[in-house]
């Protein structure tokens, strides 16, 4: 590394193995977007002279982040940022299942549900949006609601809210792609690394039974999920109420 590198790395960076160091500054360089989606990178040789290191201690580096998702490697091509996918993504952030299929709608053969947009419309973060995604007053969100089908039927409404400052691109004209984290990837340089999710049951509220059609009083499954970055701020947070009369959410454990 640098001399300017290591004077500004922290105790704590210190302290780690070196090769722990070096994935840290390759992951600094995609949280930066210096290496979009689908981005080559150099070969391990170039990075390992560049940073000063060994080819070993490159490798160790770019095999944990091949194993955290975050690269791809392809034989006989190289090593690329990995992209979100329409099937992994789907495997990943994806479990719903139809109540007479025997495989999850996640399923590498299967597609994104379909989107029919209701509402678009940017306004100052309300108290809990602040509180969600860390925001300050007088920070503006976008809030995006739609409702999803599978092809079959409709099986969900969402609510996506996303921090203006984060997404300079959007505008009124913007409708979000089906897989939304291919294009917070590919057009603002965020990779979501993880989300979190919270399940609950609620009744359907009277403009959902109307959205989805449903029956008045309507048990639904409430998904309160938080997508967030490299950079461990959170960038999304999506509400989806799903029908439970013919989906159900779908987790496998290993």
């Amino acid at each position: 590394m640098t001399a300017a590198n290591r004077s500004s790395s922290t105790p704590k960076l210190q302290a780690q193995p070196l090769y722990a160091r070096v994935q840290q500054a390759l992951v600094d360089r995609l949280i930066a977007g210096n290496w979009r989606p689908g981005t080559m990178l150099p070969s391990e040789f170039a990075i390992a002279e560049e940073l000063g290191v060994s080819q070993g201690t490159v490798r160790k580096a770019l095999d944990e982040m091949t194993a955290l998702g975050l690269l791809v490697r392809k034989q006989g091509r190289g090593t690329f940022v990995a992209e979100a996918e329409d099937t992994s993504i789907l495997f990943r952030f994806y479990r719903l299942t139809r109540d007479d299929a025997s495989t999850a709608l996640a399923a590498p053969a299967a597609s994104f549900p379909d989107s029919t947009y209701l509402s678009q419309v940017c306004g100052t973060a309300t108290s809990k949006e602040q509180e969600v995604l860390g925001l300050n007053a007088s920070d503006k969100v976008w809030r995006f609601e739609r409702v999803r089908s599978d092809h079959v039927e409709p099986i969900l409404w969402e609510s996506l809210v996303l921090p203006v400052s984060r997404f300079p691109s959007i505008d009124e004209t913007t409708q979000l792609p089906n897989n939304v984290y291919q294009f917070y990837g590919n057009e603002h340089g965020i990779i979501v690394a993880r989300v979190e999710e919270k399940l609950r049951a609620v009744i359907a509220p009277p403009n959902i039974v109307s959205a989805l059609g449903l029956e008045s009083g309507a048990p639904m499954l409430e998904i309160d999920r938080r997508a967030i970055a490299l950079d461990g701020q959170i960038v999304e947070w999506r509400t989806s109420l799903c029908r439970s009369d013919t989906i159900h959410y779908r987790n496998e454990l290993k």
